[in-house]
């Protein structure tokens, strides 16, 4: 490409009456995480008629973290925790541009609530309460600042988080009540937690496909720059 490649990034939404004003939201954390290795941030409204628009325009897609969950009842729960919390439009635009994302073959990066969506959309489930299904000593929702790692995550040799980090244990920050419980079609597990719980997945059939559970665009270790790098660069190609 002649020119840095442009990243949609989706965007939180809060549709309660004190937001009124300001519908949607983005941290600026992760436009500078994008800009950082050279790529454009554009932000991508709810617009479910507007996806393959979008998409004719950016050659990369991250898909963000937020305070929401996904309806259980997508990925064939019949019954919904009493912690979820819902965002059915943002939900639902984020799996629809998703999977359009994929079908084209563009590179997709998902940051924690994202990396869920991923696995989601390509066919996978959820844990819906990691205290409840899981117990862990380990702080999967921290109390420290977020650009401090709270615990570390094991590596699967081979993959493609593997080949990026070149590292089999780093450390990552944690603000999550829920994880991927089964993986999606063609999707491999590329990290774990200490406690078993799934902290990265990947799905090789794609031209870059990559789901981290934790927030690589706040702590920003070494680890966390190369990723926005392959992401850029797989965006560039």
């Amino acid at each position: 490409m002649t020119q840095r490649p442009f990243i949609g990034i989706t965007v939180d939404s809060k549709d309660q009456a004190e937001h009124a004003a300001f519908n949607y939201l983005l941290k600026k954390n992760y436009c500078a995480y994008i800009r950082a290795k050279g790529g454009i941030p554009l932000l991508i409204p709810h617009e479910l008629d507007c996806i393959e628009a979008y998409l004719s325009r950016i050659e990369g897609l991250l898909v963000t973290g937020g305070g929401h969950d996904i309806d259980p009842q997508v990925y064939g729960d019949a019954t919904m925790h009493p912690t979820v919390t819902l965002n059915p439009s943002r939900s639902a635009f984020e799996l629809a541009i998703t999977k359009a994302a994929l079908e084209r073959n563009m590179p997709v990066l998902g940051i924690c609530g994202g990396h869920q969506v991923i696995n989601v959309a390509l066919g996978g489930t959820l844990i819906q309460h990691i205290p409840e299904s899981h117990p862990s000593d380990l702080a999967h929702q921290q109390s420290t600042p977020p650009h401090e790692a709270s615990h570390d995550i094991e590596i699967v040799s081979g993959t493609l988080l593997h080949a990026i980090t070149d590292q089999t244990t780093i450390a990552v920050n944690s603000f999550h009540h829920q994880a991927v419980r089964e993986p999606g079609e063609g999707v491999v597990i590329n990290a774990r937690s200490s406690d078993g719980l799934i902290e990265g997945i990947e799905a090789p059939a794609y031209r870059f496909c990559l789901g981290l559970q934790w927030h690589p665009e706040r702590t920003l270790l070494p680890h966390d720059k190369n990723i926005v790098q392959a992401f850029i660069e797989a965006a560039d190609g």
